[in-house]
């Protein structure tokens, strides 16, 4: 495995988990990079780095962030943004790793890409949702607003330090599996 693929994968793992916090972000982002090459996306995939591509990611972004603003239906989006980003996070680092067989990469894609995105948006939902019982949605905002700098913070270290965004990804999972240990101890 060259380094080259792991940079890649790396990539493809930190925009999964940026598609956990918001599916449209990661994806205008990947888009923007690959219009401005800054990345070069499988023979297969270089058509989201088009002007359409761009422009329907740009406005699907804005759609979705306003909307998370809105308390109640940020609880509707997140019954069908749980499945979309695990499709999303598949799609996304399928799209994004160099140089592997298909057979690892798609395993790669479904597990680490798919899985990384559909585990932060459950933990996002279960957040939205305590929030709106808790608040009356009222405090729903501050939480999108969280959710929406953490995509687009994730989404800009993924493009330009894959790395390390690799090592947020690591770190995010185990904070979500802490708080999950806390919770699921207060219960019993």
């Amino acid at each position: 495995m060259t380094i080259e693929t792991i940079i890649s994968i790396c990539l493809g793992v930190g925009l999964s988990a940026s598609v956990g916090f918001r599916v449209f972000l990661p994806l205008f982002a990947l888009s923007l990079a690959s219009y401005f090459d800054v990345w070069l996306l499988n023979e297969s995939w270089q058509w989201i780095g088009s002007s359409t591509a761009l422009i329907i990611l740009g406005v699907a972004t804005l759609v979705e962030i306003f909307a998370y603003f809105i308390p109640y239906i940020d609880n509707v989006l997140d019954s069908i943004a749980v499945p979309l980003a695990a499709l999303a996070g598949t799609a996304i680092l399928q799209s994004t790793v160099a140089d592997l067989s298909p057979v690892i990469t798609w395993s790669l894609a479904i597990i680490a890409g798919g899985g990384t995105a559909a585990a932060i948006a459950g933990t996002s939902s279960t957040t939205r949702l305590a929030s709106t019982v808790t608040t009356g949605g009222l405090g729903n905002p501050i939480v999108s607003m969280v959710e929406t700098g953490t995509s687009l913070v994730m989404s800009v270290v993924s493009i330009f330090l894959p790395i390390l965004a690799g090592i947020l990804v690591i770190f995010i999972l185990f904070v979500i599996f802490k708080l999950y240990k806390k919770f699921k101890s207060t219960k019993v």
